[in-house]
């Protein structure tokens, strides 16, 4: 069973940045992702990106604030958080799967999760 380990999380100031790891444990899928939780609410897409041809889809929550990106020769994925908003707070989940042909956005959708990674913006 493939592992997803998330780390780079922390508590930072409104305007501050962080950056995110997503490691495989050496394995490579088709499609990664980022979701995020916070309390009380449901899963929601952050980013995703197709590792074949590098395609990537941001929420528009996040976008020009987050970029996705992959080391492909360590079969790592981080998220590079600008801007950060008290908004931003949850808990960070990198997520993975085989098959291209389902929705990106979708969590269900996903086989594959981390343990989560806890990220707090501080107003």
């Amino acid at each position: 069973q493939a592992q997803l380990v998330e780390s780079g999380g922390g508590l930072v100031q409104a305007g501050d940045s962080l950056r995110l790891s997503c490691g495989t444990s050496g394995m490579l899928f088709s499609r990664m992702a980022w979701f995020r939780q916070a309390p009380g609410k449901e899963r929601e897409f952050v980013a995703a990106t197709t590792w074949g041809d590098g395609t990537t889809h941001y929420a528009e929550s996040v976008k020009d604030r987050f970029t996705l990106s992959r080391d492909n020769a360590k079969k790592m994925m981080y998220l590079q958080m600008n801007s950060l908003k008290p908004e931003d707070t949850a808990v960070y989940y990198c997520a993975a799967d085989h098959n291209l042909y389902r929705d990106y956005s979708a969590a269900y959708e996903y086989d594959y999760w981390g343990q989560g990674t806890q990220v707090t913006v501080s107003s």
